[in-house]
């Protein structure tokens, strides 16, 4: 039975690979609408012939990495519990059986390691394909060590978050998902406060805007907004980069504005201020806390779905899948197999609410700063440095799109200078 179910996993994977190939290779319309051709949005204004040809190719790629690895990663989990590593992960961590935390600590430093392990040629795959079309500039070993602190960051959060949740289920049985839950409140929001002042430097290096004119003229857009804002942050990308960014990241005290060094390195001035007004709109709106708040009820839902098929799961499969009881930490892969799973599936949803959050941010922008020609231009350059698809296959959009394609970002700009006629 074991054998069988890993066998038709691996063909499934197999077939979903070569239908996803034929999608996104073959069958897929990244083409222009007759209607836009000629228009600033048809990416043959602002891209030469190479640029086409580049941002086709790579982005063809870097969507197929994509998809693959998503299911790869749901064979993994699911090989890992039909093959008993899980149960000898556990084993392997029972001379600490008495201190919990430790048992889970060892568990989870194996699981952590062959998962990394198995998931690397994604990553490096990854990697390797932003440097062939020159997105990214990171040597070797600058990008191993973002990987380093990328392992030691999350194994550091799931001790924490596993040996907690490991507790709740031998606590409560039935209820173990909804105390999860109250909890995931409160750190939620403390890790949201503290990522910007001590998990993003880990990265790279912070500091306020050394272009004092720009940040001033940035500070009086914030001051006309109504935010209080005291300094805009610059964050070194260079060396690893040549895409571009702007985000707004952290709460409360800790909230911060963030330009990449690379964006203004690459943009003009008016350019830029689009940008830091559309960042300031999901300030003004309260994008962030939305967003918080989307988050944590998907989670009270995702918590609730997991405990219910965990349940169902072990007591139809528990023998092909070697899991004994649900509370113990041999049943993790599930765990993340089904979290991941509904993640996935729930993509789509948060996707088209994070675009229409977006939208408003460019509309607030455009109204904000009136400057149509420097918002089109913007993002032209930023498709540009990103070698990003105009228009990308729908599955993609909907599956991996947080924004709106750069044909309806521009299109957009262009029906608002008609409203505005």
């Amino acid at each position: 039975m074991a054998r069988k179910l890993v066998f038709y996993s691996v063909l499934v994977y197999l077939f979903i690979a070569g239908l996803l190939y034929m999608y996104i290779f073959k069958w897929a319309d990244t083409s222009i609408p007759a209607s836009y051709k000629g228009s600033s949005a048809d990416p043959r204004t602002f891209m030469n012939g190479r640029e086409l040809l580049l941002s086709e190719e790579y982005s063809e790629i870097r969507n197929y990495l994509f998809f693959l690895s998503t299911p790869y990663e749901w064979l993994f989990y699911l090989i890992i519990l039909v093959a008993g590593f899980s149960v000898r992960f556990e084993k392997s961590s029972s001379v600490f059986k008495k201190i919990g935390i430790l048992n889970n600590a060892i568990y989870l430093f194996w699981l952590s390691i062959v998962s990394y392990l198995v998931v690397f040629p994604f990553n490096y795959a990854g990697y390797c394909l932003s440097k062939k079309y020159n997105i990214s500039t990171q040597s070797f070993s600058s990008w191993m060590k973002d990987e380093v602190i990328d392992f030691w960051v999350n194994f550091g959060l799931m001790i924490i978050i596993v040996s907690v949740l490991y507790w709740l289920m031998k606590k409560s049985a039935k209820r173990w998902w909804l105390y999860a839950w109250m909890l995931s409140v409160p750190f939620t929001l403390f890790l949201m406060f503290v990522q910007p002042v001590l998990i993003d430097p880990l990265y790279n290096d912070f500091y306020p805007l050394k272009n004092k004119v720009l940040e001033e003229k940035i500070l009086e857009l914030a001051e006309e907004a109504k935010i209080p804002a005291d300094h805009v942050y610059e964050v070194n990308m260079a060396e690893k980069t040549n895409s571009m960014n702007a985000y707004v990241t952290g709460i409360g005290s800790n909230s911060r504005i963030v330009l990449w060094d690379t964006t203004l390195n690459k943009l003009s001035e008016d350019e830029i201020l689009f940008i830091m007004a559309h960042e300031m709109a999901h300030y003004v709106e309260k994008h962030i806390y939305i967003g918080i708040a989307g988050y944590l009820l998907l989670t009270l839902v995702g918590l609730w779905l997991t405990s219910k098929l965990m349940n169902v799961m072990i007591r139809k499969w528990g023998g092909v899948l070697n899991i004994s009881s649900i509370s113990r930490i041999q049943s993790l892969p599930l765990f993340l197999l089904i979290i991941s799973v509904l993640l996935f599936a729930s993509s789509p949803i948060t996707n088209a609410v994070s675009r229409h959050q977006e939208r408003r941010a460019d509309a607030y922008a455009i109204e904000m700063t009136k400057d149509k020609k420097a918002a089109v231009s913007t993002f032209q350059e930023l498709s540009k440095a990103g070698l990003s698809q105009v228009n990308p296959p729908l599955l993609v959009k909907i599956f991996r799109y947080s924004h709106p394609t750069m044909l309806e970002r521009i299109s957009t700009l262009e029906q608002y200078d008609e409203k505005q006629k």
